[in-house]
C-alpha cells in the first residue's frame, strides 16, 4: 500500500503495526519476562500508562475497574528500571539512492521504530556515510515522539562513502546498554563483512536488513555500456550480452548466500527486500512468521 504523498507510512498501516512487537533471539539488559522490560511491563509501582489489551498479553496487568466502569479491556503500564533500546543504523551513502532503496530504508525504519516507541522502548537513529556533517544522533522515547522519528528520517538524504567499519566502531565505543541494532544497509561496500563481525561484540541483538534494488539482482540492460560508481565516480566500460547477465546473476547468488551465511555466523538475523516490495504484507505477515516481529 502506497503512503500518501508527503509521508513514510499510511495511517491505517501505521494502526496495525500497533499490534506488533520487536522480537530478539537473545537474552538482552532491559529484558523482562520474555517482554520488553520497559516503562510499559515495569514491576515498580509507578504508573505511566493504559494501552489496548491485544490477545496473549498478561491477564494479569487488565485493569478490571476500568472494564466494570466503562467496558474497556485495557492494561495497566507501569515504570520499569530500565528501557529496550533499540537503535536504527541507517546506510545513507549515495549507492542508496538508486531505485529507490533509500526511500525503502526510510520506510522501514519508520516502521519498526514505531512499533519500538508505542512499546515505550528508547529509539535512536545513527547514519552511515561519510558525507554527513558530524551531528549528535537523536533520540526518541514515548508515542508522541512517532511524529518527530518520521520528519528526521524523512531529512535523510544519501551521499558520500560508506564508512561502515568505523561507524560501527563509534557506535560500539558508545556507554550504555547495547540493546537491539537494526541495521539498513545495500552493503555495497567492501568493508561489509568486517563490520557485521564486529556488531554483535557487546551482546547486544542485530538484525540486517538488506535493502536492494531489482536491477541490482536481475538487470535488464544491455549492449555497451559506461558503469559509474554512485559513491567514487569511478566509470567502467561493460558489454551486457546475455551471457554476461547470466554470469553476474550467479555472482549476486552467490554474494547474498555470503551475506546471509555471515550473518548467521554472528548469531546476527538477516533479511533482503527489495526497494518497490510492500512492506505492509512484509511486516505484518511475512516478518511475523519469520520470527521478526510478532
Amino acid at each position: 500500500m502506497a503512503p500518501p504523498s508527503g509521508t513514510l507510512l499510511d495511517p491505517r498501516f501505521l494502526g496495525r503495526l500497533e499490534r506488533l512487537q520487536l522480537a530478539t533471539r537473545r537474552p538482552l539488559s532491559g529484558r523482562l519476562s520474555g517482554e520488553h522490560r520497559s516503562r510499559r511491563h515495569g514491576t515498580s509501582l509507578d504508573f505511566a500508562d493504559y494501552r489496548e489489551y491485544h490477545p496473549g498479553d498478561d491477564y494479569r496487568r487488565i485493569d478490571y475497574h476500568l472494564l466494570a466502569r466503562l467496558d474497556v479491556l485495557a492494561l495497566k503500564l507501569f515504570e520499569a528500571d530500565d528501557d529496550l533500546h533499540v537503535r536504527l543504523l541507517i546506510d545513507t551513502s549515495a549507492s542508496m539512492q538508486s531505485g529507490g532503496k533509500m526511500l525503502q530504508a526510510q520506510r522501514l525504519a519508520a516502521a519498526l521504530g514505531f512499533v519500538s516507541l508505542i512499546r515505550r522502548d528508547t529509539v535512536s537513529v545513527h547514519t552511515i556515510s561519510a558525507g554527513r556533517a558530524s551531528r549528535a544522533e537523536p533520540r526518541f522515547s514515548g508515542r508522541n515522539a512517532s511524529a518527530a522519528l518520521f520528519d528526521y528520517l524523512r531529512s535523510l538524504e544519501p551521499t558520500g562513502t560508506t564508512p561502515f567499519v568505523p561507524t560501527v566502531a563509534d557506535l560500539l565505543a558508545r556507554p550504555g546498554p547495547t540493546g537491539l541494532t537494526i541495521v539498513f544497509s545495500d552493503l555495497l561496500t567492501a568493508d561489509w563483512e568486517a563490520a557485521i563481525n564486529r556488531l554483535p561484540a557487546r551482546g547486544g541483538d542485530v538484525l540486517i536488513v538488506h535493502v536492494l534494488d531489482a536491477e541490482e539482482l536481475t538487470p535488464t540492460s544491455s549492449g555497451d555500456l559506461d558503469l559509474i560508481d554512485s559513491e567514487t565516480g569511478h566509470r567502467v566500460a561493460v558489454s551486457l550480452s546475455e551471457q554476461t547477465r547470466s554470469e553476474y546473476r550467479a555472482i549476486v547468488s552467490r554474494w547474498l548466500d555470503d551475506v546471509a551465511l555471515r550473518c548467521r555466523s554472528v548469531d546476527a538475523g538477516y533479511v533482503l527486500v527489495l526497494a518497490d516490495e510492500d512492506i505492509e504484507p512484509l511486516l505484518l505477515a511475512k516478518w511475523r512468521e519469520d520470527g521478526l516481529v510478532r
